[in-house]
């Protein structure tokens, strides 16, 4: 049956591939089909749109419905100016802990479910496991719709998704959805004593970000006290702001992103409609100013919320392999869940490690998680080749 120290050594090789969501994840994709090939498991790539990244998806067992998808992101979050004690590539264990980048944030699961592989196999299962890897998911679950597209066209429809994410090996049963948009002000360059003469794009744009902080400090008064999520409200934060060429230059540009994650009670595109009246006003200001002058908004990503399903099948069926029986529970960050939900699956997020762990420098995995993991996984074995 599925073997700790197989997990571990899979986990290993995973962590070796730099996957960081800027580089390519085609080395890792590549060592997944061999090791897949060794098997003689069926796979194919899904690939990104100019071939630089991939999704892979595989089978293993008859091409029936009813099959169980097992979902993971193969990216990781950036180790640039963290303290790391150890190399963050390689993985060192102390203390019953497996340290490296994306130890649980997710290649724990990823590893997990292909260190199962074998044991699904010798079973003769009669409902099959799929295998859904994606690319990108950490800047805004980008890979997953063309990989959910292709489940829904070429495979027989499965009765569950799981979603692997860090949650401590129970079940997740909701999460709020995230939009990130991308904000440029442009204005027009002078001498910084001659303000007169030019418009100062951090200026404006500062009036813009106050706005948006304004509306997050909204956002947490009007929570509603009964919500699942920690914190319970909406949350909107600017995560990355860029601009300037001097102190003494009026700036031409200014670019800023921000992040707003609502609860699936809330729309976002409401929630921002008076910002967004606010950019219109300020672009047509600033023309007035200079022709050159204004505001551009863009959508960088829109991942939808993930809600609890009335009787969810895919809960339920993660529950009964995790010997989970506590309280319903959710999340507040976002992941590929809500994209599979909405294309019609019965979702559920269930995967070893925590979110406190997640991005964060000595990122780890417990041991004892992946232990629960091989024992889902077993579970998950024993469902398949009894097929109920």
């Amino acid at each position: 049956m599925t073997d700790l120290a197989a997990a571990r050594d899979i986990l290993e090789t995973l962590v070796g591939f730099d996957t960081t969501s800027r580089h390519s994840n085609l080395a890792l994709i590549e060592w997944v089909e061999a090791y897949l090939d060794s098997h003689s498991v069926p796979h194919r790539r899904v690939l990104n749109q100019d071939g630089t990244k991939s999704n892979l998806l595989a089978t293993v067992g008859p091409a029936v419905e009813g099959g169980a998808v097992l979902s993971g992101h193969t990216d990781v979050v950036p180790v640039d100016g963290q303290p790391w004690t150890s190399d963050p590539f390689s993985i060192v264990e102390r203390d019953g802990r497996l340290y490296g980048r994306g130890t649980c944030d997710m290649k724990g699961f990823l590893a997990l479910a292909l260190a199962a592989v074998p044991d699904i196999i010798a079973a003769n299962p009669r409902k099959p496991v799929h295998l859904a890897f994606s690319y990108d998911e950490e800047i805004g679950c980008l890979g997953a719709p063309g990989l959910i597209e292709v489940i829904h066209r070429e495979l027989p429809k499965p009765a569950f998704v799981v979603v692997g994410e860090p949650t401590d090996m129970v079940a997740v049963n909701g999460h709020k959805g995230i939009t990130y948009y991308r904000v440029k002000v442009t204005g027009r360059e002078a001498h910084s004593s001659q303000t007169q003469q030019g418009v100062s794009a951090i200026m404006e744009a500062v009036k813009l970000m106050a706005s948006l902080s304004a509306l997050a400090e909204r956002l947490e008064r009007e929570a509603d006290p009964a919500s699942p999520f920690t914190p319970k409200g909406a949350t909107l934060t600017i995560g990355i702001v860029h601009g300037g060429t001097a102190g003494n230059i009026l700036a031409r540009e200014c670019r800023f992103l921000f992040d707003l994650r609502c609860p699936h009670t809330l729309d976002p595109q409401a929630v921002l409609a008076p910002f967004f009246a606010e950019v219109a006003a300020m672009d047509a200001a600033l023309k007035l100013r200079a022709p050159e002058a204004g505001v551009e908004i863009e959508l960088h990503s829109n991942v939808p919320p993930f809600a609890p399903e009335p009787d969810g099948a895919a809960e339920s069926f993660a529950r009964r392999l995790a010997g989970d029986n506590g309280p319903p529970r959710a999340v507040a960050f976002a992941t590929e869940a809500g994209q599979f939900q909405r294309s019609g699956l019965s979702t559920v997020l269930c995967g070893p490690g925590s979110i406190e762990q997640a991005h964060q420098p000595d990122e780890y995995v417990e041991i004892s998680q992946m232990g629960r993991g091989v024992a889902f996984m077993r579970r998950l074995t024993e469902w398949a080749a009894a097929g109920d």
